[in-house]
């Protein structure tokens, strides 16, 4: 009897479940390589609603899969791993983000796509890293900002765009948090000639020894494009996977964590992702991603705003949302 891959496997179930398969950057590259479609949470959030199949397989962590849902709720939306979850989302409890929230009545309330979707529908307008400057300069200047709940991204996007008065939900990654300031400036001294890149989750003090500061998506046309043979990179390393498709020519260098013996670069979530659970998942149909119509509803308006202000519409902020 003839035995087939993991891969030949998924190729056929995919067809047969009328599927597509969408992969974050962060994931492992086996699951980028059976990918239909990879990109950033932006690209993800808009290819899912795009695509023509009935029943999506998001391969990253479960607040896209939410995305994916809330923007086409008649399509089936499958995880390899329902326990893939975020460091943002669980220190952004809806309960405490309503308190939080609920105390700037007049503000407009700007939330990173890592969340909730309880905590999404308490919110005006969702972003991404790669939008997130387009949507706060979308707000008017004499608006009060709340950005939840990255505050190393609301910290940078208030520099990049000078706004005055934006207020940070106290949250950050657990991955990028790690990135040692003091390492990188000895790894820079050691490499010279490369050119350092990084995610803007990173902490403010990694940040400032950065050449470029962009999204996932932002990073990898750096590397396209800049001719420079090194590169220093401070996000997850699962993005190595698609530079060096990209710059099989260049060197690219982990930025360091402060402990040597550690993996924290790692995103413990998106690696919980195998192969393996990418074809029992669509062999059982499960997990699948399940938001209650009520929370559709309200979770879907921010997203909707997000989207018309990336494809350049204007927004009215006149009235809140709470």
């Amino acid at each position: 009897m003839k035995t087939t891959s993991i891969e030949e496997d998924i190729l056929r179930l995919k067809k047969e479940r009328d599927a597509v398969i969408l992969a974050h950057y962060y994931e492992t590259g086996d699951i980028q390589d059976v990918a239909d479609e990879i990109g950033d949470s932006l690209y993800l959030a808009q290819v899912g609603r795009k695509r023509p199949e009935s029943v999506v397989l998001l391969a990253g962590v479960v607040f896209m899969g939410e995305s994916v849902k809330l923007l086409s709720p008649e399509k089936r939306v499958l995880v390899p791993d329902l326990k893939a979850g975020c460091s943002l989302v669980t220190s952004s409890p809806a309960r405490e983000f309503k308190k939080w929230r609920e105390q700037y009545p007049d503000a407009v309330c700007v939330t990173y796509v890592n969340s909730s979707t309880e905590v999404k529908a308490l919110s005006d307008v969702i972003c991404t890293s790669s939008n997130a400057v387009k949507i706060i300069e979308s707000i008017p200047h004499e608006r009060q900002i709340l950005f939840a709940p990255d505050k190393n991204l609301g910290r940078w996007l208030a520099r990049k765009t000078g706004r005055k008065n934006m207020i940070m939900w106290e949250g950050s990654c657990e991955v990028h948090v790690l990135f040692s300031a003091r390492r990188l400036f000895e790894l820079r001294s050691e490499h010279p000639d490369a050119v350092v890149i990084a995610h803007p989750e990173c902490d403010e003090t990694v940040l400032a020894y950065s050449d470029v500061i962009g999204s996932t998506s932002r990073l990898l046309e750096e590397v396209k494009n800049n001719k420079a043979k090194k590169f220093i990179v401070a996000t997850e390393d699962g993005i190595f996977h698609q530079m060096k498709k990209l710059r099989p020519d260049a060197e690219l260098i982990q930025a360091p964590v402060e402990d040597a013996t550690c993996a924290c670069n790692q995103c413990p979530y998106m690696k919980l992702n195998t192969l393996e659970k990418v074809r029992l998942a669509l062999q059982t149909m499960s997990p699948e991603v399940s938001v209650p119509s009520e929370l559709i509803t309200r979770a879907r308006l921010p997203l909707e705003r997000m989207m018309a202000i990336t494809a350049g519409q204007a927004v009215d902020f006149s009235r809140p949302t709470i």
